[in-house]
C-alpha cells in the first residue's frame, strides 16, 4: 500500500522483475511545487502539445475527419456523409415541392413559372451524382467484389429512379415514373444514415495517438561539457541524460544518480508514486515528481515498454474482427429478392404482351425494395442508444461494443481504481496497553499533517472524521523509506513501518504482533507509531478500499447470469482479500502490465466473451482485446482511446447501464429489421403485380408512400427506447 514507508505488500514491476522490495521514499512534496502528481496543471504542456497528432507526427487528426479503411465506409469520413447530406436535404426540399407526383399526393398544385417544371430534374440531377457518389461507388466495389450489400441496393435503386425519372421528364415512352422526389429524399436519408453510423463506430488511431502524445518532444543529454538539448530521435541507447523535477522521461532506462518519486500512473494505473532509486530502472512516459534524476537510456524509440503497449494496442485491435452489421446482411438478401423479383416482374408482364406495364412494375419494383427504413433501422437505435447511455455516465464509442454486450458471458474488472478507490484508507487500529485507540490515531494524525503524502492524507482524514483534537506538531521530516517523524508535545514520535522498527531497535508487543500480522496476511499495509523512547504505542492499518458500489455492481452482474472476473498487479492476498469481500468468480493476481491481455484471451480460449473494465495504459491492450472494452472516465487517455465504451464516472454499476442498453437496443434492432424486410417483402410482390388479377395493383405513387411510412415506423420504435432507465443507482 505504502511504498514510501516500506510497509505494503509487494507490488509487480513495470518490465521485467517484481518490485524488490526495497523500501521507498519520504514524501512528494506540497501540491503547489512543481512536478506534483497532484497538480492539475501539470500535464498539460506535454499533453496538449501531442494530442490528436498521429503517431508520426504528420499532423492533427479527428473523428470528424478520420477516414475509414475497412467495410463500406472504406475511403470515407465522417465529416464527407456530414457536408453531402446538409447540401442534399437543401437540394431536395425544392426537388420535392415542385414534384408533380408528390403534389398529387397532397392535393395541391406545384408553382408553375418559365423552367419551374425543370427544377427537380436539374437539382435532381445534382443529387444523384454529387449526394449519390457514395452509394454508386460503394455499390460498384460490392459488384466488383461479388459481396452484394447495402451499397449496392442504394445505388440500384437510386440508378433504377434517375433513368426512369429522366425518361418521364422528356416524355420517353409514355411512362409516368416520376421518382425525381423520392430520389431526393433516399439520397439524403441514406447520407444521413451514414452519417450517423459512422460517428458511432470511433477510431481505432486514437488510441495510438494517445500514447504516442506521452513522449516529450526533446530531452536534455549530458555532455562532457554540461547539457545539451536534442530531439527524443536524436538520443542512443548509453546516453545520459537529465529529467528534471516534472520533467516525462523521454526513453527508457536505468536511474544512475539521484532518486526521486515517479509518477507511473499512465503505465501502471495507479495513483500513488514510486520511488526510483540508482540502479531501478524507469520507463518512458512516467513522470519525476519531486527531485531531478540522471539517468542512463537503455531502449529508445520501437524498443521501449510505451512502444511494446502500442504494438500490443495495435495487434489486439486488428486481431478483433469487425463482425458485419444486420443490416448489410438483410440489404444482401433484400438485393437477390429484388433484382430476382424485377426480373421475373419484367418477363412475365412483357410475356403477358404489355411492355409500357412491364416497364412500370420493374420500376416500380427495384425502387421501392431501397430500404429507406432499412437504411436508418440500426443507425437511429445506435443514435438514440448512445444519447440515453450518455445521460447515464456511459459513452459509447463503438457500435460493436453496444451490440456485444448483451452476449458477454464475463466481466473482467481491473482491481486498482475501478472496483476499489485506489487510494488508501484507514482501515483498523491497534493500540499498545496503555495507549487508547483515539490518542494514537491522533498522535499519528499530528505527526503526518505537514505532509502531503496519500498515506499522510488518509491518516489526517480518518482523525479528522472522528472528529478528534490533532496536537501541534513541528520539526517535520521525512526519513527515506522507513517513515516520518515530527515533534508532538516536546517529543519525538516516529510513523512507519517495518524497516522503521529495525532502525530504531524497537519490537512490537505480542499482543501486538498477532493483530498486525492478521492484517500483513490480507495484504493491508501496517504503518507503527514510536515514541522517542523506542517503544511501539501502536499499529494502524491502510487498505485499498472497496467502492460500496462494487458489491451492487457485483451482485447485479450475476443476478444477470454474468460471471465476474479480477485482474490486478497485487499481491494473491490482497487480491483474494477483495475478491472474498465482493464475492467475485475468479481473480488474476500479480499480472505484468504486459500480461493483462494475455488474461483476456485465455478466458476467451475457453469460450467465453469478455467485457473489461480498466483505467491504465496497462490496460488499453486488454480492453482492445476484450469484445468490450470498457474504460473508466478518470483514467488515462489511451485507455479511454482504445475502448469501445468510457464510464464517465468511477461508479462500476455503469456497466450495468450498458448491458440493460444493449440488450433493449438489440431487440429495438431486431424489431426495425423485422419491420423494413417485412415491408419490402410484401410491397415488392404487389408492385409486381401479383394480385393484378383480382384488381390490386400498387402504383408507383402509393408504393413510395409506403416506403415513407415504413421509415416513420421504423423511426417511433426506436423512439421507444428513450423509456428505458439506465440510472446506475437504480440498478438490481
Amino acid at each position: 500500500m505504502d511504498p514510501r514507508h516500506g510497509a505494503g505488500p509487494l507490488k509487480t514491476g513495470l518490465n521485467a522483475a517484481p518490485n524488490d522490495g526495497q523500501p521507498h521514499a519520504g514524501h512528494t512534496g506540497h501540491p503547489s511545487s512543481p512536478g506534483h502528481p497532484s497538480d492539475p496543471g501539470q500535464h498539460a504542456p506535454d499533453h496538449a502539445m501531442h494530442q490528436g497528432r498521429h503517431p508520426d507526427g504528420k499532423g492533427p487528426v479527428d473523428d470528424e475527419h478520420m477516414v475509414h479503411s475497412h467495410g463500406q465506409h472504406a475511403g470515407h469520413s465522417v465529416a464527407m456523409f456530414k457536408n453531402r447530406f446538409w447540401l442534399t436535404l437543401a437540394l431536395a426540399v425544392p426537388v420535392v415541392f415542385f414534384s408533380p407526383m408528390f403534389g398529387d399526393l397532397l392535393g395541391y398544385m406545384p408553382p408553375a413559372f418559365p423552367g419551374s417544371s425543370w427544377i427537380p430534374p436539374v437539382l435532381g440531377t445534382v443529387i444523384f451524382v454529387y449526394g449519390g457518389q457514395p452509394f454508386l461507388r460503394g455499390g460498384f466495389n460490392e459488384l466488383k467484389a461479388r459481396k452484394p450489400g447495402m451499397m449496392l441496393l442504394i445505388g440500384m435503386a437510386i440508378t433504377v429512379a434517375f433513368g426512369a425519372s429522366w425518361a418521364t421528364s422528356l416524355g420517353i415512352g409514355g411512362f409516368d415514373l416520376d421518382f425525381w422526389w423520392e430520389l431526393a429524399l433516399l439520397v439524403a436519408i441514406m447520407l444521413l444514415g451514414h452519417w450517423i453510423e459512422m460517428r458511432a463506430l470511433g477510431s481505432a488511431q486514437g488510441a495510438l495517438d494517445a500514447l504516442a502524445a506521452l513522449l516529450p518532444d526533446e530531452a536534455e543529454r549530458i555532455t562532457d561539457t554540461g547539457t545539451e538539448t536534442v530531439g527524443v530521435s536524436e538520443l542512443r541507447s548509453g546516453d545520459l541524460i537529465l529529467v528534471r523535477s516534472g520533467g516525462r522521461m523521454p526513453a527508457d532506462g536505468t536511474v544512475s544518480e539521484g532518486q526521486a518519486e515517479f509518477d507511473e500512473s499512465m503505465i501502471t494505473g495507479e495513483s500513488k508514486t514510486v520511488l526510483r532509486s540508482p540502479g531501478d530502472p524507469v520507463v518512458a512516459g512516467t513522470i519525476a515528481t519531486d527531485n531531478a534524476v540522471r539517468v542512463q537510456v537503455t531502449a529508445i524509440g520501437e524498443d521501449t515498454a510505451l512502444a511494446g503497449i502500442q504494438r500490443l494496442v495495435a495487434e489486439a485491435q486488428a486481431s478483433s474482427s469487425r463482425a458485419q452489421a444486420l443490416a448489410d446482411r438483410a440489404a444482401a438478401f433484400l438485393f437477390y429478392f429484388a433484382a430476382g423479383a424485377g426480373a421475373i416482374t419484367f418477363v412475365v408482364w412483357t410475356l403477358l404482351g404489355s411492355l409500357p406495364d412491364a416497364v412500370t412494375r420493374t420500376v416500380t419494383v427495384l425502387v421501392i425494395a431501397c430500404p429507406h427504413a432499412l437504411g436508418l433501422a440500426i443507425p437511429l437505435v445506435i443514435a438514440i442508444s448512445t444519447e440515453r447511455a450518455a445521460r447515464a455516465g456511459v459513452l459509447i464509442k463503438s457500435r460493436m461494443a453496444l451490440e456485444r454486450m448483451r452476449t458477454v458471458d464475463v466481466v473482467l474488472f481491473d482491481k486498482t481504481g475501478t472496483l476499489t478507490k485506489g487510494e488508501p484508507e484507514v482501515m483498523d487500529l491497534a493500540a499498545a496497553e496503555g495507549t487508547d485507540r483515539d490518542g494514537l490515531l491522533a498522535l499519528a494524525a499530528a505527526v503526518e499533517s505537514d505532509s502531503e503524502h496519500p498515506v499522510a492524507r488518509a491518516i489526517v482524514a480518518a482523525a479528522r472524521s472522528r472528529g478528534l483534537t490533532i496536537p501541534a506538531a513541528s520539526d517535520f521530516s521525512s526519513m527515506t523509506g522507513r517513515g516520518v517523524r515530527a515533534s508532538v508535545d516536546g517529543r519525538t514520535v516516529y510513523v512507519g513501518g517495518p524497516a522503521l522498527l529495525r532502525e530504531l531497535g524497537a519490537a512490537e508487543p505480542p499482543a501486538l504482533t498477532a493483530v498486525t500480522g492478521a492484517w500483513m496476511d490480507r495484504g493491508a499495509a501496517v504503518l507503527h507509531v514510536v515514541d522517542d523512547g523506542g517503544r511501539v504505542l501502536g499499529a494502524v492499518s491502510l487498505e485499498d478500499a472497496v467502492r460500496p458500489e462494487s458489491r451492487q455492481a457485483v451482485a447485479a452482474l450475476q443476478n444477470r447470469g454474468i460471471k465476474v472476473a479480477m485482474i490486478t498487479g497485487d499481491a494473491r492476498q490482497v487480491a483474494r482479500a477483495v475478491a472474498a469481500d465482493l464475492r467475485i468468480d475468479e481473480v488474476f493476481a500479480e499480472v505484468l502490465p504486459a500480461d493483462k491481455d494475455k488474461k483476456v484471451a485465455e478466458l476467451q480460449v475457453r469460450g467465453l466473451r469478455v467485457a473489461m473494465v480498466g483505467d491504465g495504459v496497462n490496460d488499453s491492450p486488454a480492453l482492445a482485446r476484450a469484445e468490450v472494452g470498457i474504460a473508466i472516465g478518470g483514467g488515462t487517455d489511451v485507455a479511454v482511446e482504445s475502448a469501445g465504451v468510457v464510464l464517465a464516472g468511477n461508479d462500476p454499476r455503469a456497466v450495468l447501464s450498458m448491458v440493460d442498453l444493449s440488450r433493449a437496443s438489440y431487440r429495438k434492432m431486431w424489431q426495425n429489421l423485422v419491420w423494413a424486410t417485412g415491408y419490402n417483402i410484401l410491397a415488392v410482390p404487389l408492385a409486381a403485380g401479383v394480385l393484378a388479377f383480382a384488381g390490386v395493383v400498387l402504383s408507383p405513387a402509393a408504393g413510395a408512400v409506403l416506403m415513407s411510412a415504413s421509415t416513420i415506423v421504423v423511426a417511433l420504435n426506436a423512439q421507444l427506447l428513450r423509456r428505458l432507465k439506465l440510472n446506475p443507482a437504480q440498478v438490481r
